[in-house]
């Protein structure tokens, strides 16, 4: 690859043809779409195969590039179809693959070795070291990190060691929880996030249990709807960040907001680059705020801020604040409070009555009578018996600027990219003109049929060569510079000069409109495979993993030989070493989920406990570890190994003894993985609350406590037990760890006992439970499943003893086979 340039770059998505033109109309330096497959937004339109030469053409005639998103996970089945995509993307054309898997990126890598590589966020790159971790694995030519890191934190990637250019959003919907690390649809309803199948269920209302108590918040339901990034007044902080790539959120989304977003941060960004002032309008911000919005702020670029992140009032779209209601009646209402945000007849505005989001009301404004907003009594379909004054109106449609923004882009004629020029011009009296340059690593080179003559009184120079070589008219080409090398004095005819310049144009564009041979490439997903030999199975281990002391106690007192610990406080890890010394038990210790720049000392303190053995949980973490051979080191679940290529790339370049199966793994997919790759390397969970969010905001900080980060929260996790309580009554233990990242645990235990006996027939022993809050009955969970290993129960005799054990339920979750 050639060295990556750095000039920031402005990317843009595309759902779909008409978002792609709208992209290129208002300036953006790239775009990023999916394909039906292997794409985190199946619900976009996308583009099929089909469409790539076409697409890809009329991206690069515009000087503008394309970058393809296979950004899910990859199942052992699909490798083969993973590899056709890839080789056709590359035959396209295709500038980068932005990819999650690391399985697929390897294989990219030797597929597609012309394509640039772009680690996805779905990757969840949140510390130099995790970046460290990925650029020992393969070549990368960016890096997207994750939302939830401040400028400040992002300028310990630009000086550290790596030298991968970076990329963030800075403009569109955040989601709460770390990207790559949501597993809530996955659990709920079998669509993974991880598979572009994301159920939104944090756009869902939730109550807030605390103590067993319910909080009455009155309006306040959407507890983990974060309002949307907007971060147009931080781009000239950012490009000082070292960030290379300034990417807008959005292949979900219309043309009018592609073309209005791509606007407004192409403004900021090319002011940022001349180190000009802001030019960014009064109605820019409108524009940003009326395509789309939650409410715009600027995420986590400024650091932690909880309650003016999460405000929890509204998950769906509701754009500017008009005013507050002051008086109403049947078919008409009268603002107050009002923000100076015009608005006329036609305009769309959802009443916000505190109300759940199916109940809210919205309509069309019919005509305004002086200083009532009069709406239709009947097309509008509204119940005014439930307006009140004190209910604020949002103003969601503004279709003169919907129009506006449709014409843009409908009737933008983007002038098409011509390449520059670099000529040089060489000859004496009595030899040939010569014109050559270099284009795309390519030299060209034509000669003048007639001589150069002696020049009587007006020789050639540069500024005559330049105004006759420089006519390229409608060709792809425009000169750029012009060096003149000619000997003494020369002159030739015009019209040889022209006949000249038209047989150099034609050979470049004769060169350019070829296409390179394809580089053979002999590599297939095969080759990359894990040799599995055979080996006979050892007898079934369970491992349980605790979250309490007590829990530790019970573990040790039922007989189990390894231990997983995971509190929130990992300064009590040290006495749960002690409790295991003496013990015919080994004790490992899990990192946190998330490991930003400057939190190593979590893991130094980890360290100073002296376990057995670690369970590994980010990328930063494997970095960490990686030239430990005096720990036994086992990756866990939030690795997301989905396939053999990405176990054999985590057990040989991390130095760990095993792993723990990705947990969207159905049962005939972890079948598949333990069929085409050791099944020793694997720990499957077999019983747990699945961890479902996993996120950088702090619902104990937001809604527990009047303080805005753990500095002045008064740690309300550490005093209560808090359960969030979504629609359908169902009750999720939430807890926070050592970084105040909170986890959403399901409610409901998800359990494999039913497929025990088809693991153990793939090969598989190595098995865990993972407690949540159980106490007294943590004994009882732990020896039914010892049971169930020892052949002392079966499956469905388990399930008789663990449904009675769990209060809320069990599910075979994500196991099931739909």
């Amino acid at each position: 690859m050639n060295t990556p340039d750095l000039t920031p770059e402005l990317l843009a998505p595309a759902g779909n043809w008409d978002c792609a033109r709208a992209a290129v109309a208002a300036g953006a330096d790239a775009i990023y779409f999916g394909l039906p497959k292997f794409n985190a937004r199946l619900r976009a339109d996308n583009f099929i195969e089909a469409d790539l030469v076409e697409l890809m053409d009329y991206l690069h005639r515009h000087g503008v590039k394309g970058f393809v998103a296979m950004n899910t996970l990859i199942f052992t089945s699909e490798m083969k179809a993973a590899e056709e995509q890839l080789c056709r993307i590359a035959s396209a054309g295709v500038d980068a693959l932005i990819i999650q898997d690391l399985g697929l990126a390897k294989l990219a890598r030797e597929v597609a070795p012309n394509v640039e590589l772009h680690a996805s966020t779905q990757m969840t790159l949140t510390s130099p070291d995790g970046l460290a971790f990925i650029e020992s694995l393969f070549p990368l030519e960016r890096a997207v990190l994750a939302r939830e890191l401040s400028i400040k934190e992002i300028h310990k990637f630009s000086s550290a060691p790596t030298r991968t250019p970076l990329e963030v959003f800075v403009h569109g919907a955040l989601c709460v929880a770390y990207s790559g690390q949501c597993l809530t649809s996955e659990s709920l309803g079998q669509r993974s996030a991880n598979r572009g199948e994301c159920a939104q269920a944090c756009r869902m209302p939730y109550e807030i249990v605390v103590d067993g108590v319910t909080r009455d918040f009155a309006a306040v339901r959407y507890l983990l709807s974060p309002q949307d990034l907007a971060a147009v007044d931080l781009v000239p902080e950012l490009v000082r960040a070292g960030v290379k790539s300034f990417k807008i959120e959005g292949r979900l989304k219309s043309p009018e907001y592609v073309s209005a977003v791509t606007r407004v941060y192409r403004k900021a960004l090319d002011a940022a680059m001349a180190d000009a002032p802001s030019p960014i309008t009064p109605s820019d911000r409108y524009a940003l705020e009326m395509t789309f919005s939650r409410g715009l702020s600027t995420g986590w670029f400024s650091g932690t801020n909880h309650p003016y992140l999460t405000h929890g009032k509204f998950g769906k779209k509701r754009g500017p604040l008009l005013g507050e209601i002051i008086d109403c009646g049947p078919g008409w209402v009268k603002l107050g409070k009002l923000t100076g945000v015009p608005f006329a007849a036609g305009d769309g505005v959802v009443f916000d009555a505190g109300e759940n989001r199916d109940l809210e009301q919205g309509a069309r404004i019919w005509v305004i009578e002086g200083d009532r907003l009069i709406f239709h009594l009947t097309y509008s379909g509204i119940n005014f018996d439930r307006i009140k004054p004190g209910q604020t109106l949002y103003k969601t449609s503004d279709p003169k600027l919907d129009s506006e923004l449709r014409r843009f882009w409908q009737n933008s004629r983007p002038a098409e990219k011509k390449s520059p020029l670099h000529l040089t011009v060489t000859g004496k009296p009595g030899s040939p003109l010569t014109i050559s340059a270099v284009h795309a690593g390519i030299s060209f080179s034509e000669h003048s049929a007639a001589l150069l003559v002696e020049a009587e009184k007006h020789p050639l120079d540069s500024e005559k060569l330049a105004a006759q070589l420089g006519r390229l008219g409608d060709s792809s080409f425009e000169l750029a510079s012009l060096s003149s090398q000619l000997e003494g004095s020369c002159h030739i005819a015009v019209s040889a000069l022209n006949q000249l310049r038209r047989a150099f144009v034609k050979q470049l564009e004769v060169a350019t409109a070829t296409k390179p041979v394809a580089k053979i490439i002999t590599t297939t997903y095969l080759d990359l495979l894990p040799e599995r030999t055979s080996v006979t199975a050892a007898g079934p281990q369970l491992s349980v993993l605790c979250r309490t002391l007590d829990q530790v106690a019970a573990a040790l007192e039922c007989g189990v030989d390894t231990l997983y610990c995971d509190f929130e406080d990992p300064r009590r890890y040290k006495q749960a070493v002690a409790e295991v010394a003496g013990q015919p038990a080994q004790i490992f210790l899990a990192t946190p989920r998330i490991l930003k720049p400057g939190e190593n000392g979590y893991l130094k303190l980890i360290e100073k406990a002296e376990p057995h053995g670690l369970l590994l949980r980010n990328l930063g973490a494997l970095q960490y570890y990686k030239d430990r051979s005096d720990l036994k080191k086992l990756g866990d679940f939030s690795l997301n190994v989905a396939n053999p290529i990405s176990a054999k790339l985590l057990m040989e370049n991390a130095g760990l003894d095993y792993l723990t199966v990705s947990y969207d793994l159905n049962i005939g997919q972890v079948l598949e993985l333990l069929h085409c790759a050791p099944p020793e390397w694997f720990e499957l969970t077999l019983h747990q609350h699945m961890p479902m969010f996993h996120m950088e905001h702090c619902v104990f900080c937001t809604f527990l406590s009047s303080g805005t980060t753990y500095k002045d929260c008064g740690r309300p996790c550490e005093t209560h037990v808090v359960h969030l309580r979504d629609r359908v009554g169902q009750l999720h233990r939430l807890q926070a760890d050592v970084g105040c990242r909170n986890t959403l645990f399901n409610g409901k235990a998800q359990t494999g006992a039913r497929y025990f006996q088809h693991l153990r027939n793939a090969g598989l022993s190595r098995f865990r439970v993972e407690l949540l809050d159980e106490a007294e009955d943590a004994k009882k969970t732990i020896t039914a499943y010892q049971d169930l290993l020892s052949g002392k129960l079966d499956a469905f005799e388990l399930l008789d003893q663990v449904q009675a054990l769990e209060k809320l339920g069990v599910t075979e979750g994500t196991l099931a086979e739909l």
